[in-house]
């Protein structure tokens, strides 16, 4: 499984049902499932990102349906970024001349 980080921010329409947040994320988590991902870790913020999410995923492509699929429901917007372990990160370092 490949790790991504989802950086969130809450919609207009989100933020007006924030308190419905907790449920959603349980609801999102469920969901995950249909694309062969996984929610490991939610965590709500403080600043610059509403919400930071772990995601677990096969593929890119997985895992991109999966963002795009909580997306469409109107709550959040998403940014992903690929995040590697020190072993994923020790053989990109091993590739290099």
């Amino acid at each position: 499984m490949k790790t991504y980080i989802a950086l969130c921010h809450f919609t207009e329409q989100g933020i007006r049902s924030v308190k419905d947040t907790t449920q959603r994320a349980d609801a999102v988590r469920e969901l995950a499932k249909q694309f062969g991902a996984s929610m490991s870790q939610l965590y709500w913020t403080s600043g610059r990102y509403d919400l930071v999410a772990v995601i677990e995923a096969e593929d890119e492509e997985s895992a991109n349906a999966f963002g795009l699929s909580i997306g469409a429901a109107g709550n959040i917007r998403t940014e992903m970024m690929r995040a590697f372990s020190k072993d994923e990160m020790a053989g990109i370092l091993s590739r290099m001349a």
